[in-house]
């Protein structure tokens, strides 16, 4: 498919529904085998779940995991590189499969949301029970009421707040504070969590069921938000980083926040997936699409989450819009890159693995 030729918004949906009906579609019509993880929570009236579709044989040697929506509202770029792949059917390599998850949180997809039901930054949410007992970054404390204010979004003199803590902090040692996750605060932004939550917990049992005795897993993760506009970066643990170069080349960024857009994280899925597949030979990226600058980005973040816990919550707020726009533009180049790139990647993957 050229996709220079057919309009995005054949793959990028306008909300969850939409973007559930037409991958359980295409996947069914690429002959994908479906199956949904469950999850204890409805919206839509109905159930919600995390939808899978696998192609190629049940116990491969070689796995391909393609996941989406981790990030809730980031999920309708992974969304839509996913239907395009599907769109025309999956050839792969003898002994291999690829393996589609669909809207990881589908919570925060529908309610534009970054996390999921409750308020958790899922891939700050990966840990074992005796690690989410750590104090948050005393720098996070020291910012906590300008961060995470108990009113409705209101006018205010953000810009000036921002550069002045810009100017003090640094934007580097800054981003690390407020990014990297915190564990203290419930209804703060990047929140870890205080236990698995019931997503995670659901998707690591699956893929421990089904790809524990595979011999090379290549996982790809789509997110969006850090970067430059309609460029994708692809980011790795700083520990893989050489390995990462070599076999996805330059677009590989280190999470190290002296580096462009990176910072360190606890609680990354990534790690936990090559935890969870011990006898496995992992291999786990994040594909991250760039949208707007930091301070828009997380100005739309702290608005949204003011009115979800201080205003009355309601999907149609301005704040909520704004949300979307800033992690899924509607600019026809952006969504057109997207397609380009996350298809490229999916490739490149395919021949990365036979490796």
């Amino acid at each position: 498919m050229n996709v220079a030729d057919n309009s995005s918004g054949r793959f990028f949906s306008p909300d969850y529904a939409t973007a559930q009906s037409r991958f359980r579609h295409n996947a069914a019509n690429a002959g994908g085998r479906i199956e949904t993880l469950p999850l204890n929570i409805s919206e839509l009236d109905k159930p919600l779940g995390i939808d899978i579709a696998w192609f190629g044989p049940v116990n491969p040697r070689r796995a391909l995991v393609h996941s989406s929506g981790l990030h809730g509202v980031e999920g309708y770029a992974g969304s839509a590189v996913q239907l395009q792949l599907l769109e025309n059917g999956i050839a792969l390599p003898d002994e291999t499969a690829a393996v589609f998850v669909h809207i990881l949180n589908p919570y925060g997809m529908i309610w534009s949301r970054r996390v999921n039901e409750n308020n958790v930054d899922l891939n700050r949410n990966f840990l074992g029970p005796k690690e989410f007992s750590v104090p948050a970054p005393d720098t996070y404390r020291k910012l906590n009421l300008f961060l995470n204010p108990e009113t409705p979004p209101s006018p205010e003199f953000f810009a000036l707040r921002i550069a002045a803590l810009i100017w003090r902090y640094g934007l580097p040692a800054l981003k690390q504070a407020v990014h990297g996750g915190q564990y203290e605060y419930p209804k703060g932004l990047f929140f870890g969590g205080k236990q698995l939550e019931q997503g995670p917990k659901e998707y690591l049992r699956f893929l421990t069921a089904t790809l524990s005795n595979t011999e090379r897993v290549i996982s790809i993760d789509v997110h969006t938000g850090l970067g430059k506009y309609g460029e994708d970066t692809l980011l790795g643990a700083p520990e893989e980083n050489e390995s990462l170069h070599r076999m996805f080349g330059e677009r590989v960024e280190s999470l190290d926040p002296a580096k462009r857009i990176g910072s360190q994280v606890r609680g990354l899925m990534d790690t936990a997936i090559a935890q969870s597949l011990p006898r496995s030979r992992t291999t786990a990226v994040i594909q991250e699409f760039g949208t707007y600058g930091p301070v828009k980005v997380f100005r739309a973040l702290r608005a949204e989450n003011r009115w979800h816990h201080y205003g009355n919550g309601s999907r149609d707020h301005v704040s909520k819009q704004d949300l979307k726009k800033v992690f899924c533009p509607s600019d026809e180049s952006w969504r057109r890159a997207v397609l380009r790139r996350g298809k490229a990647l999916f490739q490149q993957a395919l021949e990365v693995i036979q490796q």
